[in-house]
């Protein structure tokens, strides 16, 4: 049975923060302050002022509608590979040992050079899988994942300058990242909400930063710092983006990952797009580089290394013998 959840008190609840000075440098640390307060907080944040083209994101959500809305048989030509590439069927994704499977299809893909190659030198990257029997989709979604990727920037930019860093310090391997996009379709749950299954069962997120564009059906939930679920709605001309457990460890507790789910009440059909920033694979994750951060019991580890750990317990393809 799924727990009950508090509406939406007000707008101050996950702050709205416009990074427009952030972005243009013409004031950043009132910006870099703000998200920094917000990370150590709740973890979540509305982005205002964010960027990204209104037309990249319709016409992302167009070509994945029409993906989701393929014959199966078709999806399947593109089905997830051994790298996280593709087409993840609904029930390809448990987020705990103890929950069900998730009520969600999604469609992923990764960073790729001008010519279209993608480096396959680490098991969470490789070549991307694209629909052949949509061929505007590639460009489509590069389109989101180099704007969310420059976003996804910004904000590790401002969070540097507020921890008293170089502002590169959180990109300073960043050429060929394993950052990782999706498409995220959830049907109408029905009758699965009262039987405990989810659109995403609770979670947080793997990595570094997700920076999320929610369409205007809702159905996101956070856990608030009490233990209570609030909703995260959609509001106009935002992302929302959340700390993840890399981050949160780089900066030794600083910095909260946050448990979110995803329950579609509505009766209609959602789409989210979604990108997982991360750095190059190499990238070292040690608290003790950032100053008066608490590095009690985490070890040093890679980003790379943190990510096949991570991936290996959620995605059932990953073990599949």
């Amino acid at each position: 049975m799924v727990d009950s959840v508090k509406p939406w008190p007000d707008r101050d609840t996950i702050p709205v923060i416009d990074i427009t000075s952030l972005r243009d440098g013409s004031d950043p640390m009132p910006v870099a302050r703000a998200l920094h307060d917000a990370s150590r907080d709740l973890g979540f944040i509305y982005v205002r002022g964010h960027g990204i083209d209104p037309d990249i994101i319709e016409a992302a959500r167009e070509s994945a509608y029409a993906f989701f809305h393929s014959d199966p048989e078709r999806k399947r030509l593109v089905a997830v590979s051994a790298n996280h590439r593709g087409w993840l069927a609904t029930g390809g994704a448990r987020m705990h040992d103890d929950a069900q499977a998730d009520y969600k299809e999604s469609f992923i893909w990764g960073y790729q050079d001008d010519d279209g190659q993608a480096p396959d030198d680490h098991p969470l990257r490789g070549a991307n899988r694209w629909p052949h029997w949509l061929p505007a989709l590639s460009d489509h979604a590069m389109g989101f994942f180099h704007s969310g990727h420059a976003v996804a920037r910004h904000l590790l930019r401002g969070f540097a300058l507020a921890l008293d860093l170089d502002e590169s310090f959180f990109m300073r391997q960043c050429e060929r990242p394993l950052s990782r996009a999706s498409f995220v379709y959830y049907p109408h749950q029905g009758d699965d909400i009262a039987a405990g299954r989810y659109g995403v069962a609770p979670h947080t997120d793997f990595g570094m930063l997700t920076v999320l564009c929610q369409d205007d059906v809702g159905g996101l939930e956070v856990c608030d710092a009490r233990g209570e679920w609030i909703q995260a709605p959609p509001v106009d001309d935002t992302l929302v983006v959340n700390v993840g457990d890399l981050l949160s460890r780089w900066t030794g507790g600083a910095y909260r990952s946050t448990p979110h789910r995803v329950l579609n009440r509505s009766g209609r059909e959602r789409l989210s797009l979604v990108l997982a920033f991360d750095p190059d694979p190499e990238t070292v994750i040690d608290p003790r580089q950032i100053h008066g951060a608490n590095h009690d019991g985490a070890a040093p580890t890679t980003c790379g290394d943190y990510l096949v750990w991570r991936f290996g317990k959620a995605f059932a393809y990953r073990t599949a013998s």
